[in-house]
């Protein structure tokens, strides 16, 4: 699997930033890899209404320009994003 070139402070269901509660994507060319690493939280894609609950240890992939939110579902939620150059394998 190809390394990420950047990823994402750990977020909590507490210090999750509001950008990431609602709609927002990735810039074209960047892929994204949704790690949740405790607890759960919602995973929800803008344009086709798809949501996944995701849990502990669950990952999801972001394509480029796709808008996106998520939304704890649990106290304990941790997660974060690391985000790539090109399709990461999953």
């Amino acid at each position: 699997m190809h390394k990420p070139y950047r990823s994402t402070p750990i977020f909590t269901a507490q210090s999750l930033p509001a950008a990431l509660r609602k709609a927002h994507n990735t810039k074209a060319g960047v892929w994204g890899v949704l790690c949740v690493l405790k607890g759960s939280l919602l995973y929800m894609i803008e344009e086709t209404q798809e949501s996944q609950e995701l849990h502990a240890p669950q990952h999801a992939l972001i394509t480029p320009l796709q808008y996106h939110y998520v939304t704890p579902l649990s106290d304990d939620m941790e997660m974060r994003v690391d985000f790539y150059h090109e399709k990461p394998d999953l």
